[in-house]
């Protein structure tokens, strides 16, 4: 399938590969031998992602900080900051957030800079912020990107982004390709650390990858009930080396006690879906299978969950971070407002055996195939 030059420190180089999907894609890619070259090396909490000579260091568990945005509540700044502190005192240490998330970014600044005073240096080297970017579709020039990460890197108060992943609405616009390269010039000047990408699909990082943009990472909507990223990305990342990480893995609050033997089809029954998140995840609950079908769901998750004395969401972010190439998992947090630390850091002793996978996955498997309803990662957000 494909020529490796293999370690048993998990270092490899792709030479060539002939891809072959279940679903019939089928592609030769002939790619230069030194193109890519990812050691991955994990340990319980944290994970390294390598390629080349770019190196990051993240928290398997990522904050998630799109709750920052309108619609969640109104966030005070500085109860937010000092949630962000409480977080990271704990060792939950990266940060997700994207230039469209609101204040995040600048919530972001205002915390390393607390961090920088009030913590030890080698706590700061601990501490990650992934931004994303999300540009409209127009030109991708050398210096709109520049301009445009200057921005990021301003309002988060860093000289260099720890990593900018980076998305884009249509690709029938070759303009990705432009940016990316724009952006790995900007990575070898110091301004980003990584490159990665947000909400790509399987043929288009092949496409990146055989341009020689070294992205380290795809993130990708990823939960029990959505297991797209497992059926063609996973198999390509564990190829070439790039790792995934996930956003949705809880389903915006879904995967958890709170939706347990209740029934949204009676008005005003069970919990308000009052967020954009929960009726984001309500759609893909409906197009996986229906809300009886995700009641049996919650209903075995408790079950595992009940035997090793943790949450519902503790059970679904670990069975995500057990799948083949995924790096990290994202937990949203509403900063100020509510906290789940401790659920977050349940999720790193938890061991799940043969019996809680397999009970998992049964039900998992009595879904629709989401990548026949909705099309492969990031689809969902291409669509007319």
């Amino acid at each position: 399938m494909a020529d490796f030059l293999q370690s048993s420190s998990s270092n490899f180089t792709l030479n060539s590969v002939k891809w072959e999907a279940k679903t019939g894609y089928n592609a030769i890619r002939k790619l230069n031998p030194n193109q890519i070259q990812c050691i991955i090396t994990e340990d319980n909490r944290r994970s390294i992602v390598k390629n080349g000579n770019d190196s990051l260091e993240i928290c398997k568990v990522v904050n998630g900080m799109w709750q920052t945005s309108v619609g969640w509540g109104r966030i005070d700044r500085n109860n937010a900051v000092n949630a962000m502190l409480r977080y990271a005192d704990t060792g939950l240490t990266t940060f997700d957030m994207a230039d469209i998330y609101g204040p995040a970014e600048d919530l972001y600044g205002i915390f390393i800079n607390r961090v920088r005073r009030e913590r030890p240096p080698e706590y700061l080297n601990k501490v990650r912020g992934l931004t994303k970017w999300v540009p409209p579709p127009v030109k991708m020039t050398s210096s709109y990107v520049r301009g445009s990460i200057d921005v990021s890197r301003k309002r988060m108060d860093v000289p260099s982004l720890d990593m900018l992943q980076f998305h884009w609405w249509d690709y029938s616009n070759p303009g990705y390709l432009d940016a990316l390269k724009h952006l790995t010039d900007l990575k070898e000047e110091g301004k980003i650390k990584t490159v990665a990408l947000t909400n790509f699909d399987m043929e288009r990082l092949q496409i990146i990858l055989e341009n020689g943009i070294p992205v380290v990472s795809n993130q990708v909507q990823h939960s029990i009930v959505d297991m797209r990223p497992q059926q063609k990305m996973a198999e390509l990342c564990q190829l070439t080396g790039v790792k995934l990480i996930t956003y949705g893995t809880v389903m915006g609050g879904l995967l958890s006690e709170k939706f347990l033997d209740t029934n949204l089809a009676i008005p005003f029954a069970g919990p308000p879906l009052n967020t954009p998140s929960l009726q984001k995840y309500k759609r893909m609950v409906d197009a996986w299978g229906g809300w009886s079908l995700f009641q049996t769901l919650l209903q075995t998750l408790k079950k595992v969950a009940s035997k090793h004395g943790v949450s519902i969401p503790t059970v679904a972010v670990k069975y995500i971070l057990d799948q083949p190439a995924v790096a990290g998992s994202m937990v949203g947090v509403r900063l100020g407002l509510s906290e789940h630390i401790q659920d977050s850091n349940a999720i790193f002793s938890l061991v799940l055996d043969e019996e809680d996978v397999n009970s998992i996955q049964e039900v998992s498997k009595r879904g629709k195939d989401l990548l026949r309803v909705i099309g492969d990662c990031g689809d969902e957000y291409r669509r007319a």
